[in-house]
């Protein structure tokens, strides 16, 4: 079975990829033995996508070089890419008039006298936690919390890529196990389960991560003093009314985009009204905001457009197709699944879109080794977001750099991954949970014989 019957499954279709790693980190080794400080923030990832992209068209010389830009270009527009794109516009103007208008500040002052120094982390990480619980996505999560953490990272002793890996960490948890989260919508969509269902067999894989997450901050969490703190007044609290309109409003179940415009219009009221800044002002701030997330933008777009001529040229139809070729078991079924979406997100960068993708074929192996459509949709979606977290171009860490860099902080994405801990908790705890249902499944067998 292929992702398309009319595709020819085809390996030199997945070169461009190869191509963009070989680029994207080779220089930046290059760089890293020349002395650079931050060697994989000096390769610009679109110039890498570029490249990558350029290789992509070079290999099909079986089609005209415009009916390749047509497929290139209706890729880079396809739905998910342009609402992934309007999310990362209005994160950059919340983040910015938050910031402008003090709410980021008074969040810090809020949290320095709430959170004990030496549980500043696990902190992060938890609220991270609960927040992205609540309002189903992880990118909504991260615009909110990432400039708060990123002004604490210069106020105390703490590395900023463990704080950012604390954000996106605790936002990917949340974003596994929300039921109003995309991914777990078409997790249980494709399989066909209960949300409900899905979340009691996937508490059991994210969970056991979390903890083991928590125990670690608690020991590497510890921030230095940095002298007396400003004291808490009550206009902190009017000023992270913002933070707490998301919030709430994310728990009524509104949209992440109408969200986050919800909390620019409160920061711009809150900051006309506090005489922070004036109308003209906050247009400047919105303006700022919007261009920050300008490299986010270019690289959502150019990894659309790559991805759909990798598809069209046979290369997700060739990873599917040696992915169903060496399942023969219930474990494998299950362990194929984890790799398939695996391989699709890596492609994809978008959790939901590569669930979307690996879903159908999925449900189609599961009903062949007899596998609990609750298992395979909690594998799907715990998959991807071990994988999404991970990700260095993926929307998540992408958000988080392009707030961190928009605060003057120099930060790459493979510094922030050394600093992840939850996805790979994640990943180690859906091994352990893939290989004792396989060993349980074996002993039911056995006695009912």
């Amino acid at each position: 079975m292929s992702e398309n019957n009319s595709i020819k499954p085809s390996f030199i279709a997945l070169l461009p990829f190869l191509a963009f790693m070989l680029f994207y980190m080779g220089f930046s080794i290059w760089a890293g033995f020349e002395g650079k400080e931050m060697p994989f923030y000096v390769v610009p990832m679109p110039v890498a996508f570029l490249v990558a992209s350029a290789v992509a068209f070079i290999l099909n010389r079986k089609e005209k070089i415009g009916d390749q830009v047509d497929i290139y270009a209706k890729s880079m527009g396809e739905i998910n890419i342009m609402i992934m794109c309007l999310i990362f516009i209005l994160a950059g103007i919340f983040a910015a008039l938050a910031k402008g208008m003090g709410a980021v500040d008074a969040a810090v002052i809020i949290a320095r006298h709430l959170i004990p120094g030496k549980l500043l982390l696990l902190g992060l990480f938890l609220v991270s936690c609960f927040i992205s619980l609540a309002i189903g996505t992880s990118c909504g999560t991260i615009a909110a919390i990432t400039p708060i953490a990123i002004t604490l990272t210069q106020q105390l002793e703490l590395s900023p890529a463990l704080v950012i890996g604390a954000v996106v960490g605790g936002a990917m948890f949340g974003d596994n196990l929300s039921i109003i989260s995309d991914t777990t919508i078409a997790a249980t969509r494709t399989q066909g389960v209960a949300m409900r269902d899905k979340f009691l067999t996937n508490i059991w894989i994210a969970v056991p991560a979390a903890i083991v997450c928590i125990a670690l901050y608690l020991i590497v969490g510890r921030a230095g003093a940095v002298g007396e703190l400003p004291d808490m007044l009550p206009k902190h609290f009017v000023l992270i009314l913002p933070y707490l309109l998301i919030l709430i409003c994310a728990v009524l179940g509104m949209n992440v985009m109408a969200l986050l415009f919800a909390g620019s219009l409160l920061a711009t009221i809150i900051g006309i009204c506090c005489h922070t800044f004036d109308m003209w002002q906050a247009y400047e701030l919105m303006s700022k905001g919007i261009m920050g997330m300008s490299e986010t933008l270019i690289v959502a777009l150019l990894a659309g457009g790559l991805l759909g001529l990798i598809r069209h040229n046979g290369g997700v139809a060739y990873m599917i197709e040696k992915i169903e070729k060496a399942i023969s078991s219930p474990r494998g079924c299950e362990f194929g699944v984890a790799l398939l979406v695996c391989v699709v997100n890596l492609f994809t960068a978008n959790n939901t879109v590569a669930i979307v993708i690996a879903g159908p074929i999925a449900n189609t192996l599961s009903k062949r080794f007899n596998c609990e459509p609750k298992r395979i949709a909690s594998i799907l979606d715990a998959t991807s977001c071990v994988v999404q977290g991970a990700l260095p171009y993926g929307a998540q860490i992408l958000i988080a750099l392009g707030i961190v860099k928009g605060a003057g902080v120099a930060l790459g994405s493979f510094n922030v991954i050394g600093c992840l801990f939850y996805p790979w908790f994640l990943a180690f705890s859906l091994i352990i949970s893939i290989m004792i249902h396989a060993k349980k499944q074996q002993n039911e067998a056995i006695a009912d014989k």
